[in-house]
């Protein structure tokens, strides 16, 4: 017997191993994948902000941000971590509103972050398109890291905690007995336990409804790319919320990652939702107009690779944090949209502490508005 089984060895799955193993927890992940960080986790662009206008993602990306900038520290593994910050220029009287209607909230958590006009805004992201730039936020403290990376030193870390993985091992159902976890059946057999954590990123859904547990999650599909490295020139992160002119798109950002190299994603227009992963012919095309509109320098970046990855989205854009209502022993962390791996550790590390304890780290009221049996519908956060 295990004392947990993990659904997913993701972004949030296999942080929260390492945090449970750290507690003397016997952790078992099972994940349908042939290894570890092979879904949502690898296809992240690495981008680690606590510049959102929701209280409770604040918190917890602060904790991240902690996590990821401290652990070369810790481990003696070096992740990619880049302290560069986040800018968002605004080009149009809305969006210069919506970002200064967020700094009092953001101030009243003490991020380091600043509106900054078009002169500021030009030197934080040098060779930026001056036309029509209005200004901008930058936040100092945001970063980025290398997900890649970032989950290699973790397996490596719940390994030597004795953590058990299970791969090409696919979750069919939580097994419990007078509303209760007893266990967990795959493709392979049973496992027993009497606590399960469903973090299965986009099949988070189906492996709730095994226990009749409704969860409104629904994946979207996603494209991101990288260049080749290129002489450093960009610290923060940039990111544009118009659309593009033709319909396509909507926000778009890019940043140069420690080694050098650009790398880029945006959110399409319409959304495509689904599972699917291939890569579109399109993308190249409407990325490179947008690069290249916002940063005219970026001309001769050669292109290393495409992906897409899926973003598990809630209707109010938020993840899903907590204990199902019903089920004593199944716990969901799911439905982290695109910000799985920036909020990853930080939710890792608060439910860790909520399975072992009973109460998370984050304010009680902070963590009930990410209740699986809150309205979903009552409010979505200005940045996603």
């Amino acid at each position: 017997m295990t004392d947990i089984v993990i659904i997913g060895s993701g972004a949030v799955g296999l942080p929260t191993a390492y945090y449970l193993a750290q507690e003397g927890m016997h952790v078992t992940l099972v994940d349908k994948a042939t290894a570890p960080a092979q879904g949502s986790f690898k296809s992240a662009i690495g981008g680690v902000r606590a510049t959102h206008s929701d209280p409770a993602k604040i918190t917890i990306c602060e904790d991240s941000l902690r996590i990821f900038s401290t652990w070369e520290e810790k481990t003696g593994t070096d992740i990619g971590w880049k302290k560069g910050g986040y800018c968002f220029p605004a080009y149009r009287s809305q969006d210069e509103d919506l970002l200064k209607s967020m700094l009092r909230i953001q101030h009243k958590y003490n991020l380091k972050i600043e509106w900054l006009d078009a002169d500021g805004v030009k030197k934080a992201a040098p060779g930026i398109n001056e036309n029509r730039l209005i200004g901008g936020t930058l936040s100092a403290d945001d970063g980025q890291a290398s997900p890649l990376l970032f989950a290699s030193s973790l397996t490596e870390e719940c390994e030597r905690l004795g953590v058990e993985f299970r791969f090409s091992e696919q979750a069919t159902k939580v097994i419990v007995k007078y509303d209760r976890v007893v266990g967990l059946e795959t493709n392979k057999g049973t496992i027993a336990t009497d606590c399960v954590l469903d973090a299965a990123g986009a099949g988070a859904t189906q492996v709730a409804a095994t226990v009749n547990v409704q969860i409104p999650v629904s994946p979207d599909s996603h494209e991101a790319g990288v260049s080749m490295p290129i002489e450093h020139f960009l610290d923060p992160l940039v990111v544009d919320l118009r659309p593009d002119p033709e319909g396509r798109t909507s926000n778009f950002y890019f940043g140069q990652t420690k080694d050098g190299s650009v790398i880029f994603c945006y959110t399409p227009s319409p959304i495509i939702p689904g599972e699917d992963r291939r890569c579109t012919s399109e993308f190249l095309p409407n990325i490179s107009r947008r690069l290249l509109d916002i940063m005219p320098r970026f001309k001769n970046l050669v292109i290393r690779r495409l992906w897409r990855g899926l973003y598990p989205m809630t209707p109010d854009g938020s993840p899903i944090l907590g204990r199902a209502a019903n089920v004593n022993g199944f716990y969901l962390a799911v439905g982290m949209g695109g910000q799985g791996f920036m909020m990853g550790p930080g939710v890792a590390r608060n439910m860790a502490h909520y399975i072992t304890t009973g109460k998370s780290y984050l304010e009680s009221d902070l963590f009930e508005s990410l209740s699986p049996q809150r309205d979903f519908h009552a409010r979505r956060e200005a940045l996603e």
